[in-house]
């Protein structure tokens, strides 16, 4: 068998890795196409896929390796990955967008609204960008995506038809998801990737990230919904009297679906546990499926897809980011590390940054709150973004989501997020 030098594959890797994040941003060129119709429609459509770019060219990557080194290689490098992550995000995307656990965050956000003074359209349209977000602290940041994007999807998106208002929206959506889940070192994918080896607990993310990461989701949140409230009221719709009303959730059917969800994140580390549970949760809906609406699986399998490809073409991006981490102080780490995780997974680049010798603690601090603040800037920046992507497209105008004006509207509460984390102790 020939063997190749590990620097070659790297190069390789590094190159096609470059191509898929230029692919992300040229989606809606593809999408033209495929709109477009002819003999190539179908793969013009593939191409203009969103969840599908890293896939794709991750299975280029193994087949270049597989022509270099052979089959083998190949196969051994896939076998050296960890899938958890694409498969504990496609299992918690599905059993969050249940119905009935839908229905449960939907009714509290409901009651909460309710006691605020003006309009309940506009004080629940705050609170699913202020609260969900914090939730993901809990019950970790995949699930709040999902539960956010889908309130707004059947709320305000299904309403307005401002395409300005739902950039914003989903860029104070990405943004603060990204933020929101440090206040517990479990839920976040790159606190979670750190948290062992830097010796961090939940007190510690309190202290020193939480509180910070609190402030700005709240304002964030604020104050869209204030640029925007008069635009919300005006298209708030009320139910249509001819609906039927749909069947109510038994309490015993949520409280089983909620301890799905409880025991899904617990074990959300050991994916022969959180795929048997995820497997078992299935065939309850089955069972029970007058209380349930059509559930996530497709959306759930793109975006599992996508985090896979990422994982196969990230892992060999290691040759030359490590060393750019390691040679930048705190606060230059802090703005190399936000700007880097733009056209890389955050998780995959403090996990890079853990690996470096002889930090300080102020550099190990920089290092996650860059990660984190940047991480609502592209669909790839935070592995929960592909979910709140998938879940949304479909409002945007072509089903299309532009990279470009994803991260103008991601902008201003990033530089918010900038704002708290840079603050004194």
């Amino acid at each position: 068998m020939p063997t190749v030098p590990a620097s070659a594959i790297e190069l390789i890797a590094t190159l096609l890795f470059a191509v898929a994040i230029v692919h992300t941003f040229s989606v809606p060129v593809f999408a033209r196409l495929a709109h477009r119709g002819g003999r190539h429609a179908g793969l013009w459509h593939l191409l203009s896929e969103v969840e599908a770019v890293f896939g794709v060219w991750a299975f280029v990557l193994l087949l270049a390796m597989a022509a270099l080194a052979g089959a083998g290689a190949a196969v051994d490098y896939l076998d050296t990955r960890n899938f958890t992550e694409p498969l504990f995000v496609f299992a918690i995307m599905v059993i969050a967008a249940s119905r009935p656990i839908l229905d449960l965050v939907t009714r509290a956000v409901g009651g909460l609204a309710g006691r605020l003074p003006g309009n309940r359209a506009v004080a629940t349209y705050g609170l699913t960008l202020a609260l969900v977000p914090l939730l993901g602290s809990f019950i970790t940041e995949p699930a709040a995506m999902t539960l956010a994007a889908v309130m707004l999807r059947d709320s305000c998106f299904r309403h307005v038809d401002d395409t300005r208002f739902k950039y914003c929206t989903l860029g104070v959506l990405f943004v603060n998801v990204s933020i929101g889940g440090v206040l517990t070192s479990y839920a976040a994918p790159p606190v979670l990737m750190v948290a062992a080896t830097f010796g961090w607990d939940t007190a510690y993310m309190l202290a020193h990230f939480g509180w910070r990461a609190a402030c700005a989701v709240v304002l964030n949140a604020c104050v869209l919904t204030f640029c925007f409230r008069r635009l919300i009221a005006a298209q708030d719709a009320p139910p249509r009297a001819d609906a039927a009303p749909a069947p109510r959730i038994p309490a015993v059917v949520a409280a089983v679906h909620v301890a799905f969800l409880a025991a899904v994140v617990l074990y959300s580390h050991h994916p022969a546990v959180f795929v048997g549970l995820f497997l078992l949760f299935i065939g309850y809906t089955e069972a029970y499926k007058s209380f349930q609406s059509p559930l996530l699986i497709k959306e759930g399998l793109m975006v599992g897809f996508f985090l896979a490809g990422l994982v196969v073409l990230g892992g060999l991006q290691k040759w030359w980011l490590q060393g750019l981490l390691a040679g930048l102080s705190p606060l230059a780490l802090y703005w190399g590390a936000a700007v880097l995780t733009a056209v890389t997974d955050n998780a995959a680049l403090t996990y890079l940054g853990s690996l470096v010798d002889g930090t300080s603690e102020a550099w190990r601090v920089m290092l996650v709150a860059g990660a984190v603040t940047g991480g609502g800037l592209t669909v790839i920046a935070n592995a929960p973004n592909p979910a709140g992507f998938a879940v949304l497209k479909g409002a945007f105008p072509g089903s299309t989501i532009t990279p470009l004006a994803l991260l103008l509207g991601a902008l201003p509460p990033t530089l918010v997020a900038v704002v708290f984390f840079l603050l004194p102790v």
